[in-house]
């Protein structure tokens, strides 16, 4: 499956038995690895540094179970690479690169599959994989923890974000990908910016809306998760929304919360439930659950109505794995 072949989800999740698995964990995934990732850049530092580690990552999670990987773009911002002495047509170029690297992952994964059907414990099965683009909010690119707050300022406007975001989605758009993943959405007001972009017309791939929640009620902004999924719901271009980098317990509140006001298929990729200092850059160690714990949720997220899953940070190809597993018994074949 190509960019131009994917237009619904609904149609997707039909090939794919009704549910599909998203990858988890890219930047905790590569630090896992050796990456220093304290920078500006976080994930997107090492399209710069060490790409084969990015495909590598991709490649375990296809190994893993995930039908759909995300690009390692989530911080990865025409102007954040300019503020590191970029060119734009640099700056331009590294964002490609990070779609190119998901599809050439994919394609190493299709060629693995025609060589043997499992081996170790990796599943090697022919399947209609989506690649989706990254893309953070304005918070992420701000490298200051706003994307866990959705606090931008009074200064920070719809057309500010609208420009900030612009030409990046159109990159991304004509990389190769199947869709954009616009994640960690932290208010409303990116949202709209978000969806007005997709409704110009420049940007010619669909894509999902994801918000994150430290209270299980409300994206973390304090705007009212309803509200934020119905400016989703109205978008024609909009073709999944649910919530991501989320603590697992928060979660099917939100979905049944969700429900009431999208027919859109819903989606959640929680992060471990581990707390993020943002003056530190660092994960809290033990303040969050195990993958057995996590994938105990699993039940419940479908029993409410979600029909793709994944992690977010922290979360290893071993929890993608264990949600793989989880999902066998409930795909209709």
């Amino acid at each position: 499956m190509t960019g131009s072949s994917f237009c619904s989800m609904k149609d997707y999740l039909k090939q794919t038995g009704g549910f599909a698995v998203i990858d988890g964990g890219l930047a905790t995934e590569f630090e896992r690895h050796g990456a220093d990732l304290n920078d500006p850049l976080w994930s997107a530092k090492c399209l710069l540094t060490s790409p084969h580690l990015i495909h590598t990552v991709h490649l375990d999670y296809l190994e893993a179970g995930a039908d759909i990987i995300s690009s390692a773009s989530y911080q990865a911002t025409i102007q954040g690479f300019e503020a590191k002495g970029f060119s734009r047509e640099n700056s331009e170029s590294l964002l490609r690169k990070s779609v190119e690297i998901a599809c050439e992952a994919r394609n190493t994964y299709y060629d693995k599959c025609g060589t043997s059907s499992s081996m170790d414990d990796k599943i090697l099965k022919k399947r209609p994989i989506l690649v989706a683009a990254s893309v953070g909010s304005y918070g992420a690119y701000l490298a200051d923890g706003s994307e866990y707050s959705g606090v931008y300022g009074d200064s920070i406007t719809l057309e500010k974000l609208k420009d900030f975001h612009r030409r990046r989605l159109q990159v991304l758009a004509e990389s190769g990908a199947d869709l954009i993943a616009f994640e960690t959405i932290p208010n409303k007001i990116e949202a709209q910016a978000f969806a007005e972009l997709l409704e110009e017309g420049d940007v010619k791939i669909p894509g999902w809306f994801s918000f994150n929640s430290k209270d299980g009620v409300n994206v973390v902004s304090g705007d009212s998760i309803k509200e934020c999924i119905s400016i989703a719901e109205n978008c024609e271009k909009v073709v999944a929304v649910g919530i991501n980098c989320t603590p697992p317990r928060f979660i099917e509140g939100l979905v049944l919360e969700i429900e009431k006001v999208t027919s859109k298929p819903i989606l959640v990729y929680p992060n471990s439930g581990e707390s993020y200092d943002a003056d530190r850059k660092e994960w809290v160690e033990n303040t969050g659950v195990g993958d057995e714990d996590f994938v105990s949720y699993v039940e419940k997220w479908m029993d409410a109505g979600v029909s793709l899953l994944g992690g977010c940070c922290r979360t290893t190809p071993t929890t993608i794995r264990a949600i793989h597993k989880r999902l066998v018994n409930r795909r209709s074949h």
